[in-house]
């Protein structure tokens, strides 16, 4: 039950209200003075205060202060006879949640203290939860020691700070919206709201009411004023994922929105200022739809103050195992199959394959695992994933065009290494030299596709 701190230096109304409330079971202390109460707040940990405006000693919004000095989760009415504006003003200022004018009706009082209790319980709820989501879409959820990925991680932590515009790229499946809420977290913004919407997902002609809104009878069916997700983030950050989608007409729109600072509702006259951090991503090369003439080359330069590229991961093979566990421990608590690990056939089985699905297909993979694995150990029977006799990576049952691409040009990159280093006697520079690419990278081809050169 909630505790309530009463203070007045009147008996009969301090004897009045502390009954009232006792009455309805709260946990009731009074105190005839302000210094008293706050002593009394200093001992314990009170939900609501009410305190009189007008007292000796210490008025009303010195009590205010001095309470949310003490703690600043705790609840404050005020009551006073001068229920002037002015007062009310001063009350909220001082971080007093309501007032109370006197005379009045203890029905009134319970209604306005049941209001406070719950308000003061959602601010802590909401606390608790803004700490849950930071753990799980800040940079604790980002996996991975490669340098590849430790590099990205500096960069983030370098841009956050900022209010820069951030265009992150990278294959589908690689994680962009989580890098995305991680800039968010880690900047001033943090504790205003992070919007996310995929651009590819919603139609040019509702996309645009649902970034920008709408005033009632904009069109047909708009019924009511709309409020677009630049207002609603408004102080905090948008994610506009698959950018490259978006409607050339809508892209024009989108950038005086990022010139001016301001967006205009469909059908309204007036404009209205936003300050709203503007992060977008793409796994389609926004260069060459430029050139297709497809997306404007000012919005992309635009966008792409801050790029940073998400490596795909088959870069980045080596954070594989631990990305696995971290999937392994998360399904296995959701569907109450504790003590889960990935037998070392397994393990062997992953880090052999090229992942077209990068980290999104990891997760589905392990998440179908756990669903199939009846022991203690996942194997490789529980996966999706096959290894032929010479060790090449078989499609997945379901695949798409992507990862059937990916997967025939891995096969024709191979047979090529191959075929050039039996011509060259393994020598891999002259090889490099006839395929058109540096040696680095040629060394890290025969790596990720397995080629034997010793022979």
């Amino acid at each position: 039950m909630s505790s309530i701190l009463v203070i007045d230096d009147k008996d009969s109304m301090r004897k009045m209200v502390s009954q009232t409330l006792a009455e309805e079971g709260y946990l009731v202390d009074s105190a005839p003075n302000g210094p008293e109460g706050i002593e009394k707040a200093r001992a314990k940990t009170y939900d609501l205060v009410i305190t009189d405006l007008k007292m000796p000693d210490m008025d009303g919004l010195d009590v205010v202060s001095g309470i949310k000095e003490i703690n600043n989760e705790t609840s404050v009415i005020v009551m006073t006879a001068y229920g002037t504006i002015e007062t009310a003003v001063s009350a909220m200022k001082k971080g007093a949640y309501d007032f109370l004018t006197k005379p009045f009706d203890t029905d009134h009082m319970l209604v306005l203290v049941d209001k406070a209790l719950q308000n003061q319980r959602i601010v802590a709820e909401n606390e608790v939860l803004r700490e849950e989501l930071g753990y799980k879409i800040g940079m604790e959820e980002i996996i991975g020691r490669t340098e590849k990925i430790l590099d990205v991680i500096k960069l983030i932590k370098k841009v956050s700070a900022s209010d820069t515009s951030v265009l992150l790229q990278g294959e589908s499946g690689t994680g962009k919206e989580l890098f995305a809420r991680a800039i968010h977290n880690l900047s001033p913004r943090v504790k205003k709201p992070f919007i996310a919407i995929n651009c590819a997902a919603i139609p040019r002609e509702l996309l645009e009411n649902e970034l920008f809104g709408s005033e009632k009878g904009a069109f047909t069916g708009s019924v009511a004023r709309k409020i677009g997700k630049f207002e609603i983030a408004d102080a905090g950050t948008i994610f506009l994922d698959e950018i490259g989608d978006m409607d050339i007409a809508l892209q024009a729109k989108l950038l005086r929105v990022l010139q001016e600072r301001t967006i205009e509702r469909l059908g309204g006259t007036r404009t209205t200022p936003v300050d709203t951090r503007v992060i977008a991503a793409s796994n389609s090369d926004l260069k060459e739809l430029i050139g297709q003439k497809k997306f404007r080359e000012d919005l992309y330069y635009r966008l792409s103050v801050f790029p940073i590229t998400i490596p795909p991961l088959r870069d980045r093979r080596e954070d594989v195992p631990a990305l696995a566990d971290h999937f392994v421990k998360k399904y296995s608590k959701e569907m109450n199959k504790p003590n889960i690990s990935i037998a070392k056939d397994a393990l062997d089985l992953m880090d052999k394959y090229h992942w077209p699905g990068n980290v999104r297909e990891l997760e589905n993979t392990i998440e179908r695992a756990i669903i199939l694995c009846e022991g203690k150990k996942i194997k490789p029977e529980h996966m999706a994933i096959r290894l032929s006799s010479n060790n090449e990576i078989r499609l997945r049952e379901g695949a798409g065009l992507k990862e059937i691409g990916a997967d025939a040009q891995g096969r024709a990159e191979r047979a090529a290494i191959i075929r050039v280093l039996n011509q060259v006697r393994g020598n891999k520079r002259r090889c490099a030299q006839i395929l058109k690419i540096d040696y680095t990278t040629l060394f890290d081809k025969i790596k990720k596709y397995d080629i034997d050169t010793t022979r």
